[in-house]
């Protein structure tokens, strides 16, 4: 039997202690794959609906200024957080947040979504701010009781989140004279340097596990270069005026990534949807890098760079990451049915839909926002299909989490 189709647990794990409590709140990625799934589901059908004029409504924040804040402080972020609370356990072995500690995180983040659409804007704020600073304060104590330095950097970046999301709220307050746009594009930055990092250690490695006797050994210099590179040079690109020297550095980590990309061979993901969705997502972040560096110079709209990386690359590793996860850690085998492997396209022809073909024909661009906002929500309602009755009952195995 292939590696790749085997289940996460071993029987050493079979004498493990019964599961207790409701197998919602278990593990951080119950609750929070589920959220962030209905929230994009739902959210950028209603944003194009809103764009398009369709509809005569406005949440708490001008409608653009409010569909980039959810889709990054709303969707990604309870994806990430979810990741996290749950690798958090694997990675110290100490328990991560899990019954009323665990749902009160998860009703935090749900109010803030609430919140966005009816209610005084002070109370928004007030409940998007809280929970960021709440899951980087546990993962540091995590991490530190566990003398776990090495993911400290992870912690560091969800802190850098939590003051970009702060930036936002105090510049569409006219508190500070900040472009509200901003913090939402350093927010961005933050999102692919933490893909970039995680795609690292998970990409190769599962391409090893599933492919007997290839070794991928990265190499040090390379890896060094490209998220330096990568973070430099979106931090030109969030903070200082277009120019030459952000296009160089935007180039250099597009093509950087091209040569990570390519060393771990993703020629041989061709007949395993569960890992070629990984590979294929990740080739978004060259192309999103590229579409910014042309757009320094007017090339190219900056939204096509922008949505490069938020559609293609973090939507499609959301996408794979969310169905590799819930299967490991509900007990299932790693190996997806159709209805997975066609939300994986969806959300690969979305972000062609968003990017490409605006590109290639303007005149069609409603066109192409319907299209893309429809290939989105269905993917993400497929995932909810197929996983909600999976995240809302006990492990296969019957172990806790």
């Amino acid at each position: 039997m292939k590696l790749d189709s085997l289940p996460i647990f071993t029987a050493a794990q079979a004498a493990a202690p019964p599961p207790r409590g409701i197998p919602l709140l278990r593990l951080g990625f119950r609750p929070f794959y589920i959220g962030g799934a209905l929230l994009a589901a739902l959210a950028v059908p209603l944003w194009i609906a809103m764009f398009l004029g369709q509809l005569q409504w406005t949440p708490n924040a001008p409608a653009l200024l409010w569909h980039a804040h959810e889709m990054l402080f709303g969707f990604a972020v309870a994806i990430i957080v979810g990741f996290l609370l749950t690798a958090g356990k694997a990675w110290t072995g100490l328990a991560t947040p899990r019954g009323p500690a665990l749902g009160a995180l998860a009703l935090l983040w749900l109010a803030a979504r609430f919140a966005s659409v009816a209610g005084p804007y002070a109370l928004y704020a007030l409940l998007d701010l809280a929970l960021l600073p709440l899951v980087a304060a546990i993962l540091v104590n995590l991490l530190l009781r566990a003398r776990n330095h090495r993911n400290l950097p992870l912690a560091l970046l969800l802190a850098l989140l939590a003051g970009a999301n702060l930036l936002f709220h105090l510049a569409l307050l006219q508190v500070v004279p900040v472009s509200v746009l901003t913090p939402l594009h350093a927010a961005l930055a933050l999102i692919v340097l933490i893909e970039c990092v995680m795609a690292g250690r998970v990409i190769p490695a599962f391409t090893m596990a599933v492919t007997p006797g290839l070794k991928l050994s990265a190499t040090a210099g390379l890896e060094r270069l490209t998220l330096g590179a990568t973070g430099l040079g979106l931090t030109l690109w969030v903070f200082a005026a277009p120019g030459l020297l952000t296009l160089a550095l935007l180039a250099l980590a597009s093509v950087l990534h091209v040569k990570r990309l390519w060393a771990w061979r993703p020629g041989v993901t061709g007949k395993r949807p569960i890992l070629w969705i990984l590979h294929a997502a990740y080739a978004w972040i060259p192309i999103g890098l590229a579409l910014l560096a042309l757009a320094q110079i007017g090339v190219v709209p900056v939204s096509a760079g922008i949505h490069a990386l938020a559609v293609g690359a973090t939507g499609g590793l959301v996408i794979g990451m969310i169905t590799r996860t819930a299967r490991g850690h509900t007990g299932r085998l790693l190996q997806v049915s159709r209805l997975e492997v066609l939300a994986y396209g969806l959300v690969l022809g979305a972000a062609v839909l968003r990017v490409l073909l605006p590109l290639l024909a303007p005149g069609w661009l409603a066109v192409w926002l319907i299209a893309a906002a429809a290939a989105w929500s269905v993917a993400f309602l497929l995932y909810l299909w197929v996983f909600t009755p999976w995240l809302l009952r006990t492990r296969l195995d019957g172990k806790d989490g």
